[in-house]
């Protein structure tokens, strides 16, 4: 009893983190949303509760989830990876550090994601973040926790490994770095504005490039990437037009409790991920 007593204020600290970044993130989003939208919805849309609540879980539970993962990680690294390379990366300067960071967290990401659109079991899960039918910021944390986890140590996992975390011109900053850069750039390729940004659009992710991601009917084999599309270029899955998708969402209904979304994937689903020809 002492001891989860004492874990009490820990938590409600993290809470209170996340709550002020979420007023950050909602003082930023919203009034985007709000002078610059694609299409037209109320801030009060179906659904929004339960991406609130995402938002507190999957920034609480799957940080749980990995953290033993990734300490084991850590450790086996440090025995395993030749101590010369080691050096090598930790003597990195910290720009170089951290754009190493980046590129390989987006490209382990891009491969899982990828992945848990091509294997029907892992769609089970992601298909809560595509079920939404109206795209804003708060859609980013409507996902399943295992899926998160998933795909987040797609993209952590290369990092450790490479030693990027430890840098010696960085220290822990770039993981950091990559974390909150990650953060805000996830939000903004969900926010419903219909911004057009030429040839940004080519080097980094934003709205344009990821609302293809969401289309109902087609394409939504496309656009992986979280934060480069030329990853998307290079493996043949990118679709950039001049104009934003019609519809969004899945073939499948969702159901619409925070409950019954938890349990959908393991019950039986009809429709198969759909799978670039």
């Amino acid at each position: 009893m002492t001891n989860i007593m004492a874990q009490i204020p820990d938590f409600a600290v993290s809470v209170a983190r996340l709550a002020l970044w979420l007023v950050i993130l909602s003082l930023v989003f919203v009034p985007l949303e709000r002078f610059f939208s694609r299409t037209p919805q109320q801030w009060a849309r179906p659904q929004v509760g339960n991406d609130i609540a995402y938002y507190f879980l999957n920034n609480l539970l799957p940080t749980a989830l990995m953290a033993l993962p990734l300490a084991l990680l850590a450790k086996l690294v440090a025995m395993l990876v030749p101590a010369p390379f080691q050096a090598w990366v930790h003597g990195l300067p910290a720009w170089a550090a951290i754009v190493a960071g980046l590129i390989v967290a987006d490209l382990g990401s891009y491969w899982g994601h990828r992945f848990s659109h091509e294997w029907p079991l892992l769609w089970r899960f992601h298909a809560l973040h595509h079920s939404a039918e109206h795209i804003d910021y708060l859609v980013n944390s409507r996902a399943h926790p295992i899926d998160v986890v998933w795909v987040r140590m797609w993209g952590l996992v290369p990092v450790y490994i490479l030693g990027l975390g430890s840098t010696a011109g960085a220290g822990p900053w770039v993981t950091v770095l990559i974390a909150v850069a990650g953060t805000f750039a996830s939000f903004f390729v969900h926010a419903n504005v219909r911004w057009r940004l030429g040839p940004l659009e080519w080097l980094v992710a934003t709205p344009a490039f990821h609302h293809w991601h969401h289309s109902k009917h087609d394409h939504i084999d496309h656009n992986y990437a979280a934060t480069f599309p030329v990853l998307d270029a290079m493996f043949g899955t990118l679709y950039l037009p001049g104009k934003f998708p019609d519809e969004y969402g899945t073939a499948d209904p969702m159901p619409t409790t925070i409950a019954g979304q938890m349990l959908a994937p393991f019950e039986k689903r009809t429709t198969a991920p759909v799978v670039r020809e």
